[in-house]
């Protein structure tokens, strides 16, 4: 099935978020809208979309972040999914969470979602390393 041409894809915020329960149907609300979110354990980070006029259509994403390693010592590849839209009035949360080791999340985290192989949203947004005020003073 083609995109329609009459589609609507919205980005409504980006940033950082509130923690989200993955087993509930709610979208995280959002707390800052930045390109940059200080890297801390489980902080929340993404974008949302208002995606209509895509119902019955599968929606791909893609997840690229800096390499860190999984438990065998292997570099993790972008992580990558499928959703189906089963509403005409669709709101689509892409985003992840800072799980420890905190250090190797740090860096550039690119999220895109696509509609019949169309990207219809990118945004990347940066992880910073948390900055402690006191290590630049002499006290």
């Amino acid at each position: 099935m083609a995109v329609k041409k009459n589609k609507n894809i919205q980005m409504l915020h980006y940033g950082e978020y509130e923690m989200w329960d993955r087993g509930s149907k709610k979208l995280p609300r959002i707390r800052r809208i930045t390109h940059t979110v200080v890297a801390q354990l489980d902080v929340e980070f993404g974008y949302t979309l208002k995606i209509q006029k895509c119902k019955g259509q599968m929606l791909s994403f893609c997840i690229e972040h800096p390499p860190f390693l999984d438990e065998h010592g292997a570099i993790v590849p972008p992580f990558v999914g499928e959703v189906f839209i089963n509403s005409n009035s669709y709101f689509f949360y892409l985003g992840d969470c800072v799980w420890s080791p905190v250090h190797d999340k740090i860096g550039a985290w690119r999220f895109s979602t696509y509609i019949d192989s169309l990207c219809v949203a990118d945004k990347t947004i940066q992880l910073l390393p948390k900055v402690d005020m006191e290590d630049n003073f002499d006290w």
